[in-house]
């Protein structure tokens, strides 16, 4: 075996896990980028990015993970390599999933199904026919699913891989479990926990946490509060990583903990698992988050709570879930008719530009937008808004009512930006931060309108929800042709120092025209001057 084949095999050894210790997996693979690069052969050097992309993503770096993978398939279409391709398809359509996008998620399934050939693994002839079915009960189509699920199961058996068969059921049972088919659920479970039986094979972490799940829909919320704790257990144990798995279990787990009426333990449970939402970007999680903390409420008698997060929930459910309905009405020309449905994308293409807390559009879209608008050369005005100590409100009152605000603020910004600039629009930068567009306005005019919003903000009755804290915001303001540095970069860079100023001036209030010898972005380093 010359050193390609040695490499080629390694990597196939990556490739083809299923359970990565994904730091393990991201050296290793790193490792081999470099030994491809010294032989000069691109396909292994592509493979080996492919699989740091896949790392990445497992361990919760999905945003780095998607910046990789864009070359990976350009590489990939330019050589007409249809395994790189199917493989790239499958890290693409789990990025997805995890950014809460069931539509690209399918879309990317079914690419990563109809590119096998003869060439592909055993594993991959099981696991994306398993991923597709996954991605179709996500959209909402369980009876393609379950042919997707059973032409998987004959295959694991008929190939011997019963390690990918467990996963495999393990998905499918949940799968059955979301769809509330709680009995066709625990079927699965059992078949599950008979291969396991069978084989001598140890229940992995999302395997418990189906089985928990499910004991919680049967009633049995002792034992599933058990089983839960030891998917948790097994977890920090480092052999398993992905990059939603935790927060998952942390959600099942304060889930059988409230129906146990052990409601502090619930929240402390909960708590864990909305952090890792917040660090993760597991937008699709975190709608659930906010169901179970409206639920948990309710349980300890907060009826006023629980009806305030009731409508976060609900917000976010309606902007998430609306896609997956177009999802599910599309599936069957997604699955074949998938040329057709890959021109027709960009109709899909707005829930993908969408902030999954406040339904705000995304930097995301933001990248799209803003440069277009620079390039035209006609008035332009934007505004960064940052909201004043909003770190005091978490750490004072909780997260949950720190998302509260985040969200209310929104609609406060969209809202309002709305009756000035129809053509505007109001994006999330991350955090606490917003960046507002104001087209064919310029700052003298652009900065009087803010001013009425910092006022909506400010004026807003807040007493209720934040008990008595303030929440203000600080706009820093920047005007194309008053930047001498025409470009996107140069006038965010205007407004982010005038933000600054506003900062240190003492908050609630909006600033521009600031000298250019201002010093800025330093306020962002210590949480104090927030």
């Amino acid at each position: 075996m010359n050193d390609a084949e040695r490499l080629s095999a390694a990597l196939t050894e990556i490739e083809d896990q299923y359970l990565w210790d994904a730091d393990s997996a991201l050296d290793q693979s790193i490792a081999i980028e470099e030994q491809a690069l010294v032989l000069g052969d691109e396909r292994l050097v592509t493979r080996a990015r492919l699989c740091q992309a896949n790392m990445l993503m497992r361990k919760g770096e999905v945003a780095a993970a998607a910046r990789r993978i864009w070359k990976i398939h350009q590489w990939a279409t330019d050589h007409t390599d249809n395994i790189v391709l199917a493989r790239t398809h499958l890290v693409w359509a789990n990025i997805h999933r995890h950014l809460g996008d069931a539509s690209q998620s399918l879309e990317h399934s079914v690419l990563a199904v109809e590119l096998l050939d003869d060439a592909a693994t055993p594993h991959m002839h099981v696991w994306h026919r398993a991923k597709l079915a996954d991605a179709l009960g996500a959209a909402g189509s369980m009876d393609a699913a379950r042919l997707r699920y059973a032409q998987a199961e004959e295959l694991a058996a008929e190939l011997g891989l019963p390690r990918l068969l467990m996963g495999m059921l393990n998905n499918y049972a949940y799968t059955e479990y979301a769809a509330g088919e709680n009995g066709r659920a625990q079927a699965v479970a059992r078949r599950l926990q008979q291969v396991a039986e069978r084989h001598g094979f140890e229940l992995d972490p999302a395997v418990l946490d189906t089985i928990g799940a499910i004991e919680i829909e049967n009633g049995n919320y002792l034992a599933a509060e058990r089983t839960l704790r030891e998917a948790v257990r097994r977890h920090h144990r480092g052999d398993y990583e992905d990059a939603d798995a935790l927060a998952e279990f942390m959600l099942t787990l304060a889930r059988a903990q409230r129906f146990l009426r052990a409601t502090d333990r619930a929240q402390v449970s909960l708590d864990a698992s909305r952090t890792l939402c917040v660090e993760r970007g597991l937008g699709d999680v975190l709608v659930r988050v906010h169901q179970e903390q409206s639920e948990l409420h309710a349980a300890r008698g907060e009826f006023a709570e629980a009806f305030a997060v009731h409508k976060i929930f609900f917000a976010a459910h309606h902007a998430l879930h609306s896609s997956q309905r177009e999802a599910q009405a599309r599936t069957r020309q997604a699955m074949f008719e998938t040329t057709e449905a890959r021109q027709e994308a960009a109709r899909f293409r707005e829930q993908a530009r969408r902030d999954p807390l406040t339904g705000l559009r995304n930097r995301r879209y933001l990248d799209e937008q803003l440069p277009d608008l620079v390039e035209a050369g006609e008035e332009l005005t934007v505004a960064i808004v940052d909201l004043d100590h909003f770190k005091r409100i978490n750490d004072q009152l909780s997260h949950d009512i720190g998302d509260q605000v985040l969200v209310l603020v929104a609609k406060l910004l969209e809202t309002e930006l709305a009756a000035v600039s129809p053509d505007g629009f109001v994006a999330r930068m991350g955090g606490e931060e917003f960046l507002m567009v104001l087209p064919g306005m310029d700052v003298h005019e652009a900065t009087t309108q803010l001013d009425s919003i910092r006022r909506a903000v400010s004026t807003y009755a807040w007493d209720e929800l934040t008990r008595g804290l303030p929440v203000t915001v600080s706009i820093g303001v920047a005007g194309l042709h008053e930047n001498p540095n025409v470009s996107q970069a140069g006038l965010l860079s205007t407004a982010d120092r005038n933000l600054y100023v506003a900062k240190h001036a003492g908050r609630d209030r909006v600033i521009s025209g600031a000298p250019r010898d201002a010093r800025h972005r330093s306020y962002r380093d210590g949480a104090s001057a927030a």
